[in-house]
């Protein structure tokens, strides 16, 4: 069977939260291997009843993806144009779930002409970014505390390419 991408709700909430902590736990060891305190940082605000606001939040856009029931990832946009949350379970990582959550908020982003996404990624999820078109504006501490890529990409508006290189400078603040 297929992945299922579905508006999350707040009764995802409890496994939505379980599959964030097992995956940052499990995904992102490398990134956070030997500083507890780094991890524990980026776990402190992983409960059922912060993920369920998230869900709730009227500015958040907030999606699962599922395969036979089984929920494989969740990803939550805002609606200032950040990628806040964008996890997959260990096991369900190269399997195209994480590439349908993307194109599933980048379609919601059109829709509420948002012109550019931005993220805090550690490195171990990076390159999966930038193969999808994100571009690496260098490192950044994250509100956690890990040394992040801040990722960006423009997203395309059809027949209007002077706005698409008139956001990219003004986000990069470059002349070329």
């Amino acid at each position: 069977m297929g992945i299922n991408i579905r508006k999350a709700e707040p009764l995802d909430a409890a496994s939505a939260c379980s599959l964030l902590r097992r995956s940052i736990e499990q995904g992102c060891e490398a990134d956070y291997r030997g500083r507890p305190g780094i991890l524990d940082a980026w776990l402190g605000n992983k409960t059922p009843d912060k993920v369920a606001a998230w869900f709730s939040s009227s500015t958040n856009f907030a999606i699962v993806a599922e395969r036979d029931g089984e929920l494989l990832g969740l990803a939550l946009l805002t609606q200032a144009g950040k990628l806040a949350l964008c996890y997959v379970q260990p096991e369900a990582v190269r399997g195209g779930v994480g590439s349908a959550m993307l194109a599933a908020v980048e379609q919601q982003a059109r829709a509420w002409e948002i012109r550019k996404l931005h993220l805090h990624s550690p490195g171990s999820a990076t390159p999966f970014f930038e193969r999808r078109g994100y571009t690496n504006a260098g490192l950044e501490k994250a509100c956690f505390g890990l040394e992040c890529n801040l990722l960006w990409k423009a997203l395309d508006v059809k027949g209007d390419s002077s706005a698409l290189e008139s956001a990219r400078k003004r986000f990069c603040n470059c002349s070329q």
